[in-house]
């Protein structure tokens, strides 16, 4: 799998995602498989990012 590098990336990945599932387009299990589990890590990477940038405005 691609590195998650930034939100904006996270983001654009996940609507991506998103879009495909929406498409109505006939996906093979294991494809889905891993495009569930990739957007559960981006998921994950920005809950963390903005709970970051939450704690880091809180300090100020």
């Amino acid at each position: 799998m691609v590195k998650i590098k930034s939100y904006v990336q996270a983001e654009d990945e996940l609507e991506a995602i998103l879009a495909l599932l929406e498409s109505g387009e006939e996906l093979d299990m294991d494809i889905m498989e891993k495009k569930l589990k990739r957007a559960t890590e981006l998921i994950a990477f920005c809950r963390n990012r903005l709970r970051e940038m939450d704690e880091s405005l809180t300090e100020m």
